[in-house]
């Protein structure tokens, strides 16, 4: 049997980093319960807002939150007003007064983003459009924003029907073994009217210590003009061709014009 890993948590030092960065002895137990309670609270108010990841980073008595979404404008708000209250509910929460930074970075491309991808999916399941067509759909985005390779899986009671099952659709590569690929994974359930249906996407970005296309190009082009340099040079030691030497020319200095107008009114 196939033994399934997380895409990310495989990864973990290697390309992929933690979603909170702190260290205790202490109090991990509490601390990591408090983690996920203010991720819930977060991904509850801020359902509307495209919001892939948060990020929490701890560093004694203060507490940094980031959050990472598609919109940025509806998690600040109008004038910061929202932004303010999520502040003071965490605040509330966490017991930390005066403590609590957080701040908002916007996503650039959320269509190859794999958490942002599957909530787009399970969102068009649950107004009832067939689970192949929004697929497909949010594959062909994926692909035309940049990623190498999609896979999307859905488990549950698709199209109705009694006997639950599970579908998957790939285009592209998405090598899930090999470390040094970036591979982002997404995951979120959708609440129908059947029942709940489980929706996967892993996204294959790049991949790391590899040389894009462009740097090949680059470098066979240098290589080429050390070629040519070398060939001219090799014939003009041998005498093929006549090498004319390149005589510096010396530009007289230019006399300053106030120095002129001084010198006319010494004279006057």
């Amino acid at each position: 049997m196939g033994q399934k890993v997380h895409a990310k948590g495989i990864r973990l030092g290697y390309t992929a980093d933690w979603d909170s960065k702190w260290f205790s002895k202490r109090d991990a137990p509490a601390l990591i319960e408090e983690d996920q309670t203010i991720r819930r609270y977060l991904k509850e108010k801020l359902r509307l807002a495209a919001v892939s990841k948060i990020v929490i980073e701890r560093a004694g008595k203060y507490l940094k939150i980031n959050i990472y979404t598609a919109r940025p404008g509806i998690v600040i708000g109008k004038k910061g007003q929202d932004i303010e209250n999520i502040i003071k509910d965490i605040e509330r929460i966490t017991n930390l007064k005066g403590s609590v930074n957080v701040s908002v970075l916007e996503i650039q491309r959320p269509e190859v983003d794999a958490q942002l991808v599957a909530e787009a999916i399970a969102f068009q399941l649950e107004r009832n459009i067939g689970y192949r067509r929004a697929m497909k759909k949010a594959m062909e985005r994926s692909m035309q924003g940049g990623a190498q390779g999609i896979k999307v899986m859905v488990g549950g009671r698709l199209g109705g029907a009694e006997i639950a099952r599970r579908e998957w659709l790939r285009e592209g590569r998405v090598p899930l073994q090999t470390f040094r690929a970036e591979i982002d994974y997404g995951f979120i359930e959708a609440h129908t009217k059947m029942g709940r249906i489980g929706v996967k996407v892993w996204i294959f970005k790049k991949e790391h210590y590899k040389k894009s296309e462009r740097e090949i190009r680059d470098e066979a082009a240098k290589l080429i003009e050390k070629e040519r340099l070398e060939e001219l040079s090799k014939q003009a030691e041998e005498g093929k061709i006549n090498v004319e030497p390149i005589i510096p020319i010396e530009e007289e200095p230019e006399t300053p014009e106030i120095a002129g107008d001084l010198e006319e009114g010494v004279k006057e």
